[in-house]
């Protein structure tokens, strides 16, 4: 309770001299320790004049001391992705599911199951915030140490899909379990936790309808606001409100691309590629050593495709002509644009009379809006085409569309650019991170025949396995 300071000493092993003396006194004024004066150990009037203190730390002091140490461990987190917590989480869920169904639920084991949830969870969100955070900052300063940076990436890509993996697994099943509880009545068991928290905050024989029923009312506000909290972090509200579960699925996703981004933009910086500069320069010397000026010219319209000045006047009758053309009109059949001499002469045209009325271009717009939404919506289709159950041979897939034989064969493309000569089995992710191939070669599996629509497909037999890794 108290502290002399020859025990402060002893503690911090130095000297009880004036100068640890004068660190306790500015503690006192800062209000971080209370001083007593010591009258314990007084024999004589000397003593009893000396002055002597026992110091006892204040509210406001132990306050700044948790601060300080939460402050030094947050500066020292790193972070992680703890795919273990998912699998605790979703444990005691299922216990909690199962104590739910008694009658008369025994309130310690259900607030030791909600503590225990409510620790993990906190501990799975403040980790996996620490991680990202860190992530980003690492990705932002790779040019740094490019080896180790690159030796990190290959790890981390990897960490980063078994955790994209397990959440999408384990998210799935506590959603499940969310629901299936909150059918049951989990406010019943939050109402357990919160009357057997709140008997420990009030002595015993209070009157329930005082202090008991107020604590009471504190802890199961409390209880519900974390219930809340993990429900809102699994369980995803509408399409507008994501769950944040899935909001880290994607921005882990997000970050293997940008990984992906940072490796290749290290890799050309060491590969020596000359920058726009550069090229210029080498431009100014293929000119300089240009025979002719007619082959300088040529050369002109070579790097930079500016032919004459049509290309600064296009009229709105022009415009409304080519948009009329059908598809594939040779650029010679055309209507001409018509060019002013006046812009040909003196470079320089200003048209009199009223201006122009802008063009209503909402029509184009809804067209080019609806082609990308059946684009996107033809794509995804042929995503969830390809999507195999499991592990699959090449001869087994089914008679493939054209637009999901053009998606498998970019894949197919991917995954065998992966693979070195040595390797018989690779796997990759495609370069928007929505797909993950794993292909495996059959040893003497002979030839894979895979029909479509275009033609037919064959070459060496292998296993290939599909996973969206957007699906839910």
């Amino acid at each position: 309770m108290h502290l002399r300071p020859e025990d402060v000493a002893a503690e911090l092993r130095i000297g009880a001299d004036e100068q640890l003396a004068a660190a306790l006194e500015q503690l006192v004024l800062w209000g971080n320790l209370r001083a007593d004066v010591d009258t314990s150990r007084v024999t004589t009037v000397e003593d009893f004049h000396r002055k002597r203190s026992l110091y006892q730390l204040t509210a406001a002091g132990q306050a700044a001391e948790q601060a300080i140490t939460f402050y030094d461990e947050a500066i020292g987190r790193r972070g992680q992705l703890q795919s273990v917590a998912l699998a605790d989480i979703a444990d005691q869920l299922r216990s909690l599911k199962a104590i739910a169904a008694d009658h008369d639920p025994d309130p310690a084991k259900v607030h030791l199951l909600l503590l225990f949830v409510a620790e993990r969870f906190s501990s799975l969100a403040d980790n996996a915030q620490a991680f990202m955070s860190a992530l980003r900052r690492a990705i932002d300063f790779s040019d740094g140490d490019v080896d180790g940076f690159l030796a990190y990436k290959e790890r981390l890509v990897d960490y980063i899909n078994k955790f994209i993996a397990d959440l999408a697994n384990s998210g799935a099943q506590i959603a499940v379990l969310l629901n299936d509880l909150e059918a049951v009545g989990h406010d019943r068991l939050l109402e357990l936790a919160a009357r057997r928290e709140a008997a420990d905050a009030v002595p015993e024989g209070a009157d329930a309808a005082g202090p008991l029923a107020k604590a009471e009312k504190q802890a199961l506000d409390g209880w519900r606001n974390r219930w809340r909290g993990l429900d809102n972090w699994f369980t995803s509200c509408d399409a507008g409100h994501p769950s944040q579960a899935r909001l880290l699925r994607q921005a882990a996703v997000t970050a293997i691309k940008q990984l992906i981004d940072a490796v290749g933009l290290l890799n050309e910086r060491r590969s020596g590629r000359s920058d726009r500069s550069a090229d210029f320069r080498v431009l100014a010397r293929w000119f300089a050593e240009a025979p002719d000026d007619e082959a300088a010219h040529r050369l002109w319209r070579a790097a930079f495709g500016l032919c004459p000045a049509r290309h600064l006047s296009v009229t709105t009758e022009t415009c409304d002509a080519w948009h009329h053309l059908p598809h594939g009109t040779a650029w010679q059949d055309a209507p001409p644009i018509r060019i002013s001499p006046q812009l040909r002469k003196t470079g320089i045209y200003e048209r009199r009379g009223k201006p122009n009325q802008v063009r209503d271009r909402s029509a184009d717009r809804e067209f080019l809006r609806r082609q990308a939404e059946r684009e996107a919506a033809e794509t995804g289709a042929a995503r969830r085409r390809l999507r195999t159950a499991g592990p699959t041979l090449l001869s087994d897939l089914d008679v493939l569309d054209p637009r999901a034989f053009r998606l498998f064969l970019a894949l197919l493309g991917d995954a065998l650019t992966a693979c070195k000569p040595e390797d018989t089995e690779v796997k990759t992710v495609t370069t928007d991170g929505t797909l993950e191939v794993r292909l495996s070669l059959v040893p003497d599996g002979g030839t894979a025949t895979i029909r479509t629509v275009d033609g037919v497909l064959t070459g060496p037999e292998h296993v290939i396995e599909i996973t969206d890794l957007t699906a839910p």
